[in-house]
């Protein structure tokens, strides 16, 4: 019988990047945390709070005239950003930022608001960290499997613009559409790590299969069907959909943080949702109808992978419909609604995986062939 060693790289780059992809969705659900509290002005300018690396407990230990103060220093970027902006050709982006009505309008000191967006953002700073680890645990797929690096590489910059957005996102006064993108970004780094991680996986299944089908054994998809053109594409259609889901959910957070400011009473807050609420309630029935779908016909393939990436779709999108349910009926407790987000997020990575998974398992069945290359140790 044929084996593979795995090497410490591989072993280090593969936890590292798990490490890395956990992390990212604590900071999502920690980000839903900040929203749902209202503590996303906690801090008002960055990556200072209050211009200090370590925040204030009390008012007291501010200046008198604090809200001045940092709305001026608000105001001042903005009109840079809004100047690029234009250059750019986004002149209605631009003019958005000074329209929108809490622009000029500064948040009163709150302890516990400021500690909850720090905490945000220690752990946003310590993601970096890790992000960056992956990029040096992946420089050995250099020479074997470039893709691998510059994922790692392209998740470690857009990391980078995603902290620029975030002070943004504090700059503008939790603008919608800084928000929007803030997030749009994040789902699109979570893609990134985790096509790394699983291309790496990839190499070893692939040099596993060769090696088996080299020394006559039994191939491990032995009885596997051929994932089919149409499954692919019901997983893209899904995996999109899901993404302009989250995207319109973080619409409708935008909304209810306009209606809360609005001082209307909380039960009657749903009742003040506008239509990007009701279509947001519409297509999670079609989310559901579609990945009901999808994950049957992944059923039906024979593969033991698939089949766990399926039933764990359903069980992610369960869940996060029964969350819907109570925020819709339950007068949207701050305590489900990041858990709501966080859902979402991973029901996106999931998605994701199936899709690579549907790919690859093509791929082999279609291309793979024994190897000598099979009985080298995996690096």
């Amino acid at each position: 019988m044929n084996s593979l060693q795995i090497s410490p790289a591989v072993r280090r780059f593969r936890l590292v990047g798990v490490l890395t992809v956990v992390s990212v969705y604590l900071l999502i659900l920690v980000g839903g945390i900040v929203r749902s509290t209202g503590s996303g002005m906690g801090c008002p300018d960055w990556p200072k709070c209050f211009g200090q690396w370590i925040p204030p407990t009390e008012a007291s230990q501010l200046p008198a005239d604090y809200k001045e103060i940092y709305t001026a220093q608000r105001v001042a970027k903005n009109q840079k950003l809004a100047r690029t902006l234009e250059r750019l050709g986004f002149a209605q982006v631009a003019g958005d930022i000074f329209a929108h009505p809490t622009q000029y309008i500064e948040t009163d000191f709150n302890a516990v608001k400021t500690w909850i967006e720090y905490i945000n953002r220690l752990l946003g700073a310590l993601i970096g960290v890790f992000v960056f680890l992956t990029v040096i645990f992946a420089l050995p797929y250099w020479q074997r499997d470039q893709p691998i690096f510059w994922l790692a590489f392209g998740s470690f910059l857009l990391t980078g613009v995603q902290g620029y957005l975030g002070s943004l996102v504090v700059s503008t006064n939790l603008l919608p559409v800084m928000v929007t993108i803030h997030m749009a970004l994040a789902l699109v780094i979570v893609a990134m790590l985790l096509y790394a991680v699983d291309r790496a996986q990839w190499r070893i299944d692939k040099l596993s299969l060769a090696s088996a089908l080299d020394g006559g054994e039994e191939a491990p998809l032995y009885g596997v069907k051929v994932p089919t053109t149409a499954v692919q594409w019901a997983l893209w259609a899904a995996l999109l959909l899901t993404f302009w889901q989250i995207i319109l959910g973080t619409e409708v957070r935008e909304q209810i943080d306009m209606i809360a400011a609005q001082n209307f009473a909380r039960e009657n807050w749903v009742a003040q949702l506008g239509n990007t609420f009701n279509i947001h309630r519409t297509v999670s029935a079609v989310v559901l109808l579609l990945n009901i779908y999808v994950c049957y016909e992944l059923w039906q393939l024979g593969s033991k992978r698939l089949g766990q990436l399926a039933a764990a779709t359903l069980s992610v999108v369960g869940l996060e419909i029964l969350a819907g349910i109570v925020l819709a009926y339950f007068s949207l407790p701050a305590a489900v609604q990041p858990i709501h987000l966080t859902l979402a997020t991973v029901l996106f990575g999931v998605q994701f995986l199936a899709l690579l998974a549907v790919a690859r398992a093509r791929k082999t069945l279609q291309t793979i062939e024994p190897t000598d290359a099979a009985r080298r140790v995996v690096a």
